[in-house]
């Protein structure tokens, strides 16, 4: 998740609040006239290396800068020079992963902060520091930054290797002829797709699964290849910090209502309905002045409080939304192949799957500190099968809940009941909705997998090429709150894969990846 506190003294400061990981008020330290070391601590909750494939979780961490004309800059940050604290280690990730450093064509636009021996438990870094040339990003000095925020999302690294998708659900894919066999991905290299022996195949189930056309080219992101995957759903909170570093224009793109709303506005959607607590809370003048937005559940103008939301999964986001607020993070959409990778890792698949296992809990949950940071279950939660926020388990809150909340329960004992991932991934199944750029669409097939840079186009919208062509091939894949089919929830069902849905629906929101360097 998102936290941002700016720099005291030197530049405006300025605090908001995450779940889970926690990063301190930065400074700037040993400034050469060149380069500037960006200095805070950093500390998360159940942090992890190792586990039955030795896997991690990370930070992924980025830093903006405001400049006295007001804009907005992405940090871009040197490629060695970096420090990290003891028990931990900085891994540098490019735009290009494997390519070579040039800070301007392809800059390091963020680090991976994480654990670098088998251990557990809660991370406190004390005393990261980031070497940030700020003359060769076009700053001649210092003093034109006005405020600086550094940014910390949590993520979860998906290991390397073969894995093996299908069984279960429409649409779901299969190794031609028998629609039973799974199909293993055993490289990037391009997939066959058609109806000859040991080709992959799906069947055109429920409308929305496909073209079942191919290859499936081998740019396309598969899945075999390291990535990290963002260990929640974007939070409202994060998508607050997102929209408080754009400018007015870009933010009349990145919201349902316009920036100069009166304070208590909804931003995504006007009543706050379904648990969006995302406010106005200064009103933006058209053109020159962005306005400011804040969290506020429970609608009574005090913005920011610890019951208002923030650690909810952020819903009514657009499939542009989305894109918008990963490009902004230097991360990227993931596939649906790397979806199912995430859900299962190597294991089998079986019939009725779900990204725990199998089993769904169905008895409607009542909530305990709703809104805040440690909201939770208060009653029904399950200690046998998989917990999950969908149409009958939400009605008596009807929205989604707070990201983490299952893995959090007292009654949690283990992978099942806290609805995690093979590799500790959580809420890839209901909550809001996950959107992969889909294989069933030739548009889809035409991602390649490139990583945002930090900054959007002028009018608020991603730019990277291959993300905008395949608007129409980034289905649902995991379902929401507001499904009412358990089945939309399995690991293998492709039924919405390539259902178009643009507007900012009850519950479309999603999560983002980044190839591993």
């Amino acid at each position: 998740m998102e936290k941002y506190l700016a720099l005291i003294g030197l530049l405006a400061c300025s605090t908001l609040h995450a779940n889970n990981i926690q990063v301190s008020t930065p400074t700037l330290e040993n400034n050469t006239g060149t380069t500037v070391d960006i200095r805070f601590d950093a500390s998360w909750e159940n942090s992890w290396r190792g586990g039955p494939v030795v896997n991690w979780d990370a930070a992924w961490i980025f830093a903006k800068v405001r400049l006295s004309s007001g804009v907005w800059q992405h940090v871009r940050l040197e490629a060695t020079g970096h420090s990290a604290p003891t028990g931990t280690q900085i891994d540098v990730g490019l735009v290009s992963p494997g390519s070579t450093y040039n800070s301007s064509t392809n800059p390091v636009v963020g680090v991976y902060l994480l654990r670098n021996a088998i251990s557990y438990g809660s991370l406190t870094a004390t005393g990261v520091q980031l070497r940030w040339n700020y003359v060769a990003q076009g700053i001649g000095a210092l003093n034109d930054v006005t405020e600086l925020r550094v940014f910390a999302i949590e993520m979860v690294y998906v290991n390397q290797g073969a894995f093996a998708m299908g069984v279960t659900g429409l649409g779901a894919v299969y190794s031609h002829p028998t629609n039973s066999d799974p199909y293993t991905v055993t490289s990037e290299a391009a997939i066959n797709v058609g109806t000859t022996a040991g080709y992959l195949y799906y069947a055109e189930g429920g409308g929305s699964s496909g073209d079942r056309g191919g290859p499936v080219p081998a740019a396309f992101p598969k899945g075999f290849n390291a990535f990290y995957c963002m260990k929640y759903e974007v939070s409202q909170q994060g998508y607050v910090d997102f929209l408080n570093t754009l400018t007015y224009t870009r933010q009349v793109t990145r919201t349902a209502t316009p920036p100069s709303s009166a304070a208590g506005t909804g931003a995504l959607i006007s009543t706050n309905a379904d648990r969006n607590g995302i406010d106005v809370s200064t009103p933006g003048v058209n053109p020159g002045t962005a306005a400011v937005y804040a969290c506020n559940l429970n609608g009574n103008g005090v913005y920011g409080e610890a019951a208002d939301g923030k650690d909810i999964a952020c819903n009514h986001l657009s499939i542009f939304d989305l894109w918008a607020y990963l490009d902004w993070c230097a991360l990227r959409p993931m596939t649906e192949l790397e979806f199912e990778k995430a859900c299962r890792g190597p294991l089998a698949p079986v019939a009725n799957e779900y990204p725990w296992g199998t089993g769904v809990a169905t008895t409607g949950y009542s909530l305990a500190n709703a809104g805040t940071a440690n909201e939770g279950i208060a009653t029904q939660y399950s200690s046998t099968v998989g917990n999950v926020v969908w149409d009958n388990t939400s009605v008596n809150f009807d929205g989604p809940l707070r990201v983490g909340a299952f893995a959090a329960n007292a009654g949690n004992t283990g992978r099942v009941s806290s609805g995690g991932s093979y590799y500790g991934i959580m809420e890839l199944a209901g909550n809001v909705n996950e959107r992969a750029i889909t294989i069933g669409d030739l548009s889809g097939r035409a991602y390649t997998g490139t990583h945002g840079n930090g900054e959007l186009a002028n009018n608020g919208n991603a730019d990277p090429a291959t993300w905008s062509a395949a608007t129409a091939a980034t289905g649902y894949r995991g379902g929401g709150w507001d499904n009412f089919a358990a089945g939309r929830m399995q690991t293998s069902d492709r039924g919405l894969v390539t259902y178009v849905r643009l507007d900012r629906y009850v519950d479309s929101g999603g999560r983002g990846v980044r190839t591993a360097p």
